[in-house]
């Protein structure tokens, strides 16, 4: 493992921008990731307004929602390791400008189509800022105390721009059509664009060899494939069906021939070698995990709290508002946690943190129980937050420095996959749970229950057709069959992220300080050891 280099080998080179001003460099960069966060998520409240503007069709309007992050999650590596070789500074300022004409095209879009061309554009754009922002911060704080900090503040915005997102959208439905929901991002990206040039840093990797332009198309054609195939099993298509067998399988060959070009070129565009770093490897495994487990499992609970305890939309919201306010604590506590108890022990005990909260909320029942869910919510949050900060601060800190950009693309394509994975997996948990007890329910033909086993949204429409002692029978068998269906996705989840426990237990005992010879970190001496002479280094 790297990280072999002493406290006191020297001076330590200090990276572009690496100065007083590195602070306000993290605010930039904060900001602009704000942007990115909030479009993820404030398309949501947005959709019926568009369905009753535009009018698309159902896979029209599957690829208006979906178009955004399948692309991005597909350009990711593209894009992250183009910063490293044109300027990490010129790509996420042409990622600001071009996120905020495709923003505008968004907001007036007359047609279905054009508005999924804008939201692919979109999609574009975020690629080109979310690794540039993790690469530019990792070149700013050469200092990993300082570092970790900085990544901790960074991941408490992004908690804040995911949980912004649906109430800002909600606000400017109110008041203003569905096209506002776009048009905020343009006065952002104004301030961003001209405030960028003047104060990020540039910096990019070593520049030897050409820019594998066959292994960027490779990567990104592979990516699109796999991500399709994820989204559509999240959507509930089956595994056979062509159309995700076919995306998966052409995906998956691409990027095996993706890696092993890779291995071939003298000059690799991701170089993977940093995956025979334990550190780095853990990591980006603990990322995809805690993702499989949580990110499937907050779609159900929001429908737990709409659909089975009847709260309204805004309820719901401030329901999920303190998981979000404890995902923000975790990460401006990160740094110091991480300091305190090294990197296992953190994304250790975040991962079993999160599995008891998850164990908590199997309490759950048909009623409401608000000091229960406050608790499970709470702990869900910090556990959640401190797992994905440790694991994204370890992995971004044993990367080399010149290979940033794709390092932090690599984080986040994992992310990306992980979320995915974990809305098609434990979805299907869910449903295999919820509809077997709905076939047999007193009065209502085959074909209501067989509709009924669908959702619990589309079971409480079965019943209302059917009405009288039969529509009862079936929307309280399918109340509680979904809160059945609810406790063994939680079972699953908890042992999902038990599993990621052990797998944290493989990352280092403690944290890494001082920048070595590849770029990567030296060990911070142990308390014994700086009492016994070694010099400490100062944050």
């Amino acid at each position: 493992m790297s990280g072999t280099t002493t406290a006191a080998a020297g001076p330590r080179r200090r990276a572009p921008g690496a100065d007083a001003h590195r602070w306000v460099v993290l605010v930039v960069l904060c900001a602009s990731l704000l942007l990115v966060a909030l479009d993820a998520t404030v398309l949501h409240v947005a959709v019926p307004a568009v369905t009753e503007d535009l009018r698309p069709g159902a896979v029209e309007l599957l690829w208006i929602v979906d178009a955004y992050p399948l692309v991005c999650a597909a350009l990711l590596i593209l894009f992250g390791t183009l910063g490293d070789r044109v300027g990490r500074r010129r790509v996420l300022l042409l990622g600001y400008a071009l996120f905020g004409v495709a923003s505008a095209v968004a907001a007036f879009s007359g047609t279905a189509e054009m508005l999924i061309v804008a939201r692919a554009l979109l999609g574009v754009g975020g690629a080109m800022i979310m690794p540039a922002t993790l690469s530019i911060l990792r070149q700013a704080f050469p200092d990993r105390r300082e570092r970790a900090l900085a990544i901790g503040i960074w991941s408490a915005v992004a908690a804040v721009g995911a949980a912004v997102g649906p109430l800002l959208g909600g606000f400017l439905l109110e008041h203003f059509w569905w096209g506002a929901v776009f048009l905020v991002n343009i006065p952002l990206m104004l301030v961003s664009l001209p405030v960028g040039r003047l104060l990020l840093p540039e910096s990019r990797g070593e520049r030897d060899g050409p820019w594998d332009v066959t292994g960027a198309l490779t990567a990104a054609a592979g990516l699109f494939g796999v991500v399709l195939a994820v989204q559509r099993l999240g959507g509930g298509e089956a595994v056979a069906s062509p159309f995700t067998a076919l995306p998966l399988l052409t995906g998956a060959g691409l990027l095996l021939l993706f890696v092993r070009r890779q291995r071939r070129l003298p000059y690799p565009l991701v170089d993977l070698r940093m995956f025979r770093r334990p550190a780095f490897s853990t990591s980006v495994g603990c990322i995809v995990l805690a993702m499989l487990a949580l990110v499937g499992l907050e779609l159900i609970a929001a429908q737990y709290l709409q659909l089975v305890l009847g709260l309204s939309p805004l309820e719901t919201g401030l329901r999920l508002l303190p998981l979000t306010v404890a995902a923000m604590a975790a990460g401006l506590a990160g740094a110091r946690m991480l300091r305190r108890f090294g990197p296992r022990r953190t994304v250790s005990s975040g991962f079993c943190l999160t599995a008891v909260a998850v164990l908590t909320l199997t309490v759950m029942g048909g009623a409401d129980d608000p000091p229960l869910l406050l608790a499970g919510f709470v702990l869900l949050g910090f556990g959640l937050e401190t797992t994905l900060f440790g694991a994204y601060e370890s992995m971004l800190s044993e990367a080399p420095a010149d290979r940033a950009g794709g390092a932090a693309a690599i984080g986040e394509t994992s992310y990306q996959l992980g979320a995915g994975m974990g809305i098609a997996l434990l979805g299907s948990v869910m449903n295999a749970a919820y509809a077997p007890a709905l076939r047999s329910v007193p009065g209502v033909p085959r074909g209501a229950s067989d509709a009924a086993g669908h959702s619990l949204g589309e079971a409480y429409e079965v019943a209302g057709r059917l009405g009288g002692p039969a529509g009862a029978a079936l929307r309280r068998a399918a109340r509680d069959s979904f809160v059945h269906g609810l406790h063994v996705t939680l079972l699953v989840s908890a042992g999902l992220l038990l599993l990621g426990a052990l797998m944290a237990l493989r990352l280092p005992r403690t944290m890494q300080c001082d920048e070595g010879p590849d770029g990567t970190g030296a060990e911070v001496p142990a308390p014994r050891e700086a009492a016994a002479g070694r010099p400490r280094v100062s944050a």
